[in-house]
């Protein structure tokens, strides 16, 4: 299977960024344990990252060209505000799950909300960097 992993704005800083909600584990361990979880599964995996808005729509919609079969996307803060992230989402007929390694619905009311949320299959809060693996298997038929 074809999967593409985006992840949005201020993900590059795992490890660095608030350690109390985003662990301590950097952004290259969350790659590296991607890529050996789709190769030892024989998947095709590409992990994208993108501080910038526009770079993170261009990924998807060369994402249909690509003929990518499965999104796992974690919008950072645009979760909340990016309607044009939504839209290039909702353009996308596979199967997108949202992931967000904190509780969102257990922080701050501004991050309650999901405007992408509804066009995706689903969404993981909360569970760390495990809801990445977690979505990669639902994407990929072992959940």
């Amino acid at each position: 299977m074809k999967v593409l992993v985006l992840n949005g704005p201020n993900l590059n800083f795992l490890g660095i960024r608030e350690k109390g909600i985003y662990g301590t584990e950097d952004y290259a361990f969350l790659t590296a344990m991607l890529q050996n979880k789709a190769k030892a599964e024989g998947h095709d995996l590409e992990v994208f990252q993108s501080n910038y808005e526009g770079a993170l729509i261009d990924k998807l919609q060369e994402a249909y060209h690509q003929k990518v079969e499965g999104i796992i996307i974690n919008p950072g803060a645009f979760t909340h505000y990016s309607y044009a992230l939504r839209d290039a989402l909702a353009s996308l007929e596979v199967p997108k799950i949202e992931v967000h390694i904190s509780n969102i619905h257990k922080r701050e009311e501004f991050r309650h909300t999901s405007v992408t949320a509804p066009v995706c299959t689903g969404q993981i809060t909360g569970l760390g960097l495990k809801g990445y693996l977690l979505a990669m298997d639902y994407l990929t038929g072992r959940a």
